[in-house]
């Protein structure tokens, strides 16, 4: 019986998580079987296959160059369109010089080129000049080298050119090539593809001495990316293949290209009876069959490599103007596929792509036509949807039986485990077997079973964290708080005695500023301070801001979460916070407002932290000898005209900074006389001239504190020609003349007293 108890209660307990982890899985696995339509799913989906597809570092291609009509080119030859006297000589450079495999062109030419001026002449001989034989006589003997038609269909002519087009809805301009079949060579199959009613297509001339044309029209998914692309494209009964199937297939020396529409495994490829069949089009090659797998719409699934576009690392692109005065490296161009397209400001043909918003179009072939040389797709089997409901119902009921009875950490590493697997199984088949499969539901399904179940079994515990966290809240900065509430034992409010380091901040010349500004402009002045100062202290370096007391600001390092190098970041802290008072200061002088100049003192050493106050009111906080001689530090700054003064023990701790010793003291309440130093930058970022000023300053310290007045003027006149605005050197030589006035004698210590605080 109290077995049965235990049971029943665990029963009872676990049944409401059973019951909507069955729930969820269903759901999941309805929607991969496409028994319902979700479109927040599909844009998740597509998201992932765009990540999936940036995780695979693109490898520069050597047989794929893009000719790019740059701004070099234009600058060289003239704005664009270019006449087609232009376009031979680069078609000749290419096909005759370079000796490439084969050129697609990302560009159309469906009107005639009339920029030789021909016509004009032509029309005045005939005209007002008809009575000038010479002219006429003259213009016979021109007419070949101004007809820039002509020379372009020349340099095509037996090349191994292929000429882009574009298909159009309601016009029809130029001439399209031989199709690849028609409409009755199906035999009454039907085959569906992209179509139109109409094209924008190249002149005759040029259509009829090319080695062929192909569309380079686009479609896009209703998001307005572009994933897919039309391998063969309808216009009227006729079909056309797209600008990178015809360009491979010209580069391959294709006999013919036909759909092939058999499933008979036998005659595919091992990586395309892993896919489960497709349909196909079959490239006849000299070598054999090619069969290149297409989903519906006779389209295919392009794989975007690199970023695109001359950085992206995918393509090598070569300026035009490079091919066109021979400048062009051989080696790059010969036997390559080359296609020429542009990234000229104003011309580029820029589309939103699964790698990034704005894709060289001309890339979009080059992917395509890499695809097809290396025989390598990918693409989405007939049976992905059998598969994608089996892994969600198996993730979905593992999960569902195993959480509830798992303690925390257990829980967490299950569901882990199972998106790791889920992420990895999938990426293995796309990277290792070319397969795509949806994946977002399985996911989706994994996280809600575990977030459910957390939420639910870990309630309470949830529940005590914050108010930990509140707790804590009261009195630490906020930006340590997540990571004392990952480990709460480690922390509490009692007081105890660390070595610290703590920072006073507080602006030169208030009284004055605040006298020169209005109420109004005075808070957002001060606002602007604190808050800069704030944003310096707790979000560069981690520093716990302790209080503001009127303009000041007064932080520590070290506590409540205990950093090793806490002197190390407080002085890296300190120079940052200088930076950030001179950019305002700019903003401020320019806004009209009085200058803004600030001073820091640092000190390390043993301090009591904790949580301190009244009934009334408390705070944790920082107390002890070490906090008071770094208030007295920053008053010190206005004395010696320095930004930032430390203590001896923040400069032992804080190695990595150089430093420029600025004085022995002896401050109010401390009887000993402690070396006070302002940091000036890491030391390895400290240039040469500044290194050499520093070494030679503490020359001039040593001579003075050895009575050497004589030396010690000799280096400081020359350090302060160097800086005058430099207060320190003006306050030593001030010094060095009263002691020679008023010899300090040889029991001298050297030491500076200070009576005020």
């Amino acid at each position: 019986m109290p077995q049965w108890s235990r049971w029943s209660r665990t029963l009872l307990r676990s049944a409401p998580r059973w019951l909507l982890g069955l729930l969820v899985t269903a759901l999941g696995a309805a929607y991969a079987l496409g028994w319902y339509d979700n479109g927040t799913v599909a844009r998740l989906d597509s998201l992932i296959a765009g990540e999936r597809m940036k995780l695979q570092a693109p490898v520069l291609d050597p047989r794929i160059v893009i000719v790019d009509i740059d701004g070099k080119a234009l600058t060289e030859f003239g704005r664009f369109p270019w006449g087609r006297d232009i376009q031979a000589r680069l078609v000749s450079r290419l096909t005759r010089h370079y000796q490439v495999g084969a050129v697609g062109y990302d560009i159309s030419f469906p009107e005639p080129d009339t920029s030789s001026g021909y016509g004009v002449l032509e029309r005045l001989s005939a005209g007002e000049l008809k009575d000038v034989p010479a002219l006429r006589e003259r213009l016979a003997q021109l007419k070949p080298a101004l007809d820039y038609d002509g020379l372009f269909a020349a340099a095509l002519q037996g090349q191994p050119v292929v000429l882009g087009f574009n298909l159009s809805p309601d016009q029809v301009k130029g001439a399209l090539p031989a199709p690849l079949f028609s409409e009755q060579e199906l035999n009454g199959r039907e085959l569906l593809a992209y179509s139109a009613d109409g094209y924008e297509a190249n002149v005759a001339p040029l259509a009829r001495a090319a080695a062929g044309a192909g569309s380079f029209s686009v479609v896009t998914d209703p998001d307005g990316i572009v994933r897919t692309a039309g391998l063969i494209q309808q216009v009227g009964a006729d079909y056309y293949p797209s600008l990178s199937l015809a360009t491979a297939g010209v580069y391959l020396k294709a006999r013919a290209i036909k759909p092939f529409l058999d499933r008979t495994v036998d005659r595919m490829s091992q990586s395309q009876q892993d896919s489960g069949g497709y349909d196909f089009l079959s490239l006849f090659l000299p070598g054999g069959q090619r069969l290149i797998p297409v989903g519906e719409a006779m389209t295919t699934v392009i794989q975007f490599r690199g970023g695109g576009g001359p950085r992206g690392g995918a393509f090598r692109y070569v300026s035009a103007a490079d091919v066109l005065t021979g400048r062009a490296p051989a080696a790059v161009l010969k036997g390559a596929v080359v296609l020429i397209g542009t990234t000229a400001p104003g011309l580029v043909d820029l589309r939103a792509t699964p790698v990034g918003p704005e894709f060289p179009g001309v890339e979009i072939h080059a992917n395509i036509i890499k695809s097809i040389l290396d025989d390598q797709f990918k693409a989405r089997p007939f049976y992905a949807f059998v598969l994608e409901a089996g892994l969600i119902l198996l993730a979905g009921l593992a999960l569902t039986f195993a959480l509830p009875a798992l303690a925390p950490l257990q829980a967490i590493a299950l569901g882990a485990a199972a998106l790791a697997a889920s992420v990895g199984l999938n990426y293995y088949l796309y990277s290792a077997r070319d397969l795509l499969f949806n994946l977002a539901m399985q996911l989706i399904v994994i996280a809600a079973i575990f977030v459910f179940n957390v939420a639910w079994g870990y309630f309470f515990e949830v529940r005590k964290g914050r108010a930990l966290v509140s707790r804590f809240g009261e009195y630490v900065a906020p930006e340590l708080v997540a990571e004392m509430a990952a480990n709460p034992e480690q922390y509490n409010m009692d007081g105890e005695s660390r070595e610290l380091t703590v920072l006073f901040v507080d602006v030169r010349g208030f009284t004055t500023i605040s006298e020169g500004l209005t109420p109004k402009a005075l808070r957002e002045y001060i606002n602007l301070y604190l808050t800069a100062m704030s944003e310096d202290i707790r979000d560069s370096h981690r520093g716990t801001l302790d209080k503001y007391i009127g303009d000041a600001v007064m932080a520590f390092w070290g506590a409540p979460v205990a950093f090793a190098d806490h002197a190390r970041r407080a002085v890296a802290t300190s120079l940052l916070m200088q930076a950030s008072a001179r950019r305002l200061n700019d903003d401020f002088v320019a806004r009209g407002w009085p200058p803004l100049k600030i001073g820091i003192g640092l000190n390390t050493g043993l301090m009591h932290v904790g949580d301190m106050g009244s009934k009334i009111r408390r705070a944790y906080t920082v107390m002890g000898d070490a906090v008071n001689l770094g208030a007295r530090l920053e008053g010190i700054t206005k004395v010696y005209g320095v930004g930032i003064a430390v203590g001896a023990a923040t400069r032992a701790a804080a190695p990595e900074f150089a430093y420029r010793e600025l004085d022995l003291v002896r401050v109010k309440g401390k009887r000993e006389p402690v070396a006070i130093f302002e940091p000036l930058a890491p030391v390895n970022e400290l240039d040469a001239a500044s290194a050499a000023g520093l070494a030679r300053w503490h020359e001039a310290l040593a001579a003075v504190r050895g009575q050497q007045w004589d030396r010690a003027m000799s280096i400081i006149a020359q350090l302060h020609d160097l800086s005058p605005d430099d207060r320190l050197y003006s306050l030593y030589t001030e010094r060095i003349a009263y002691y020679r006035a008023h010899p300090p004698g040889d029991a001298w210590d050297g030491v500076t007293t200070f009576d005020n605080k």
